[in-house]
């Protein structure tokens, strides 16, 4: 593990943007530290917005800015960002169409021990259900640098999320990388592994464990939830008897919704989805919880030995 968080990735990228563009702003609800934006805001403080605790003002002020011309990255923690400030998503963001990149940090259970009122378990399918906004879960520093710069070069409205600690490295530096295009990661002949976010290195250890196991299990990286691969999706489970889609995130409207739809459209298939349970989860850290749940390697390898 690189101990580099996606969120330091963000920030990296957008140091680097500002030397060169001076229409970038970043605007934060009190939380510059926790996003990994203070050097931000150091190096560039007339391109950087404090609005304080609080998260509507931060999605309105950030379109203002956007309707002026600026290119604005609003940066929260997911827990509130989807929830308290989703009307303003909706409205002043999304069904207005403007340049402005929402960054939920800390998300799904990464404020585990704080309790259920720090968690974002369902800002996938609340964002999906946006017209005009597009939703990302990148898995790794690699790839949410490239998702940033890649967001940089053009004015829509998007959401991205992503986790509060380091997670291992998936790719490298010579990513491959093309917007809005799934990363079919391994091909297996039995199951398709199917994760977004924090999970796909948990899906890939899952592989591993299926391997050694006799079982041949491919895994896709579907970073990108709206708009979604589905011709990635289609192509991997054509040749398998099984579809897993893991995901920190509720049962309802996320991953496992989505890719169930698509195959029952085009290519039925059982789907099995891993995901956090519809009830009160317990306190502790993610990797407690992850644990608790079955959402770890040994887990999801666990939950898919038994369907098999």
């Amino acid at each position: 593990m690189s101990g580099i968080t996606n969120r330091q990735a963000i920030c990296d990228v957008l140091l680097g943007a500002a030397k060169e563009d001076p229409d970038l702003v970043v605007v934060c609800s009190d939380s510059r530290g926790s996003a990994s934006l203070a050097p931000f805001a150091k190096e560039f403080p007339e391109q950087f917005v404090e609005v304080g605790i609080a998260e509507q003002n931060l999605v309105s002020v950030s379109a203002g800015l956007a309707a002026c011309g600026k290119k604005v990255f609003a940066a929260s923690p997911a827990s509130f960002l989807s929830t308290r400030s989703y009307e303003q998503a909706k409205v002043d963001v999304a069904y207005s169409g403007t340049n402005v990149t929402l960054v939920g940090i800390s998300g799904g259970i990464s404020y585990g021990a704080l309790g259920m009122t720090h968690h974002s378990c369902q800002d996938i399918a609340a964002f999906c259900s946006l017209p005009g906004m597009r939703v990302y879960l990148p898995s790794d520093r690699f790839l949410t640098g490239k998702l940033i710069e890649a967001l940089l070069k053009d004015d829509k409205p998007a959401y991205v999320r992503v986790s509060r600690s380091a997670t291992g490295d998936v790719y490298g530096e010579n990513l491959d990388f093309e917007l809005d295009k799934a990363n079919i990661i391994s091909r297996g002949r039995d199951v398709a592994l199917i994760a977004c976010g924090e999970m796909v290195p948990e899906a890939l250890g899952a592989a591993k464990r299926l391997e050694a196991a006799g079982i041949s299990a491919g895994v896709v990286d579907m970073y990108c939830l709206k708009p979604l691969d589905e011709q990635a999706i289609l192509e991997v489970s054509q040749q398998v008897g099984l579809v897993v889609t893991v995901e920190e995130h509720s049962p309802y409207g996320g991953l496992g919704s989505m890719v169930a739809q698509v195959l029952s459209a085009h290519c039925p298939k059982k789907v099995l989805n891993i995901a956090l349970p519809d009830g009160h989860l317990i306190a502790g850290t993610n990797r407690e919880v992850f644990r608790e749940y079955g959402l770890d390697a040994d887990g999801i390898a666990e939950k898919i030995k038994a369907v098999l």
